[in-house]
């Protein structure tokens, strides 16, 4: 399985964002109270326009890496349609803001001052949108952790059954082992009760045996014996 580098360009991007953020509210403050040549807000506009500019290079990154799992599937990497659909939206969220916050950057003229209706409807002073954006990206992040983990937790579990399965089939091979060396001790017995009467049959024909061949010798001594009498009578 490829390599997904998601993850820790898009750690990158996020920091770059807050960043971004954090720096675009100091230009906003410090825009609505000094002079449009103010060397603290010239700085100010620069510190955002460095910081826009790498992350955009870094937003360019990620959505490479998105382009590039569109198209040759997420299943190449192990990311699935619905977290593939959560990447664009978050490349699109990123990119929006960064579109905004350039645009506040190049507008050089101080705001007027508003009125209380103004400042409540005021698109670059109302921060409900963006709340709005990062409440729904948070929830994104959410649904995608809860599906990250619910599949961590298909995959255990096809895991558990396949040992389930093994060890099971080890146990029946095991149980079959046993069997064949009870028959193959119960056949070892058997012959050994056959051999044991082998060998006393055998122990009995050879005793048998040594006592006929006994029987002949002594009458053949004692036919040699009376011979030899009659010879020596005789002569």
């Amino acid at each position: 399985m490829s390599v997904d580098p998601w993850h820790d360009v898009k750690n990158e991007v996020q920091n770059s964002l807050e960043a971004a953020t954090n720096l675009r509210a100091s230009f906003l403050r410090i825009r609505s109270t000094a002079s449009a040549n103010s060397e603290e807000l010239n700085w100010a506009r620069n510190e955002l326009k460095g910081t826009l500019a790498a992350l955009d290079a870094d937003l360019e990154d990620l959505e490479e890496s998105v382009r590039i799992i569109e198209e040759t599937g997420g299943r190449l990497f192990g990311v699935e349609e619905t977290e593939v659909m959560a990447r664009r939206k978050y490349v699109v969220y990123v990119r929006n803001q960064i579109e905004t916050m350039r645009k506040e950057v190049n507008d050089s003229m101080p705001p007027k001052s508003p009125s209380t209706a103004q400042m409540r409807h005021s698109p670059s002073l109302d921060t409900e949108p963006h709340e709005d954006d990062q409440a729904e990206w948070s929830r994104l992040e959410q649904q995608l952790e809860v599906q990250r983990q619910e599949s961590t937790l298909d995959t255990i579990s096809g895991t558990l059954h396949t040992l389930a399965t093994q060890a099971s089939l080890i146990g029946q091979e095991v149980g079959e082992h046993n069997e064949l060396l009870s028959e193959l001790e119960a056949n070892v017995d058997r012959s050994g009760s056959k051999l044991d009467s082998a060998m006393k049959k055998m122990k009995h024909f050879i005793r048998e045996t040594e006592e006929t061949k006994s029987g002949w010798c002594i009458g053949i001594l004692i036919v040699i014996l009376c011979a030899l009498l009659l010879a020596v009578i005789l002569v």
